[in-house]
């Protein structure tokens, strides 16, 4: 859910991959890994995205908790996040296609 919440922070703000690896220092393949799922973020990175968007790194760690043998508050967590994640690839998908 991590690497997806990433990608989408970014489209969110309309940058390429390119774009954002500027801002943040970062190479665009190491980008492309991340949102892939293919690396993890280090802390590091995780705060070089909440100082460049503005978001509390804790927001941005809400999608990184492993749900393996989830107590009922972590199938709680989960399901938000899901959610979450699902309304903003709606919201994305309409602004690609113009509706927004």
């Amino acid at each position: 859910m991590l690497s997806e919440a990433l990608r989408l922070i970014r489209v969110f703000h309309d940058l390429k991959q390119h774009e954002l690896a500027d801002r943040l220092g970062l190479s665009k393949s190491h980008i492309s890994e991340l949102e892939s799922g293919k690396k993890a973020p280090s802390m590091d990175v995780i705060q070089r995205y909440s100082d460049e968007f503005h978001i509390p790194a804790s927001s941005i760690l809400f999608f990184s908790e492993s749900l393996e043998n989830p107590s009922k508050a972590k199938r709680a967590k989960s399901a938000i996040a899901g959610k979450v994640l699902q309304f903003l690839q709606l919201v994305e998908a309409k602004t690609a296609n113009g509706e927004a």
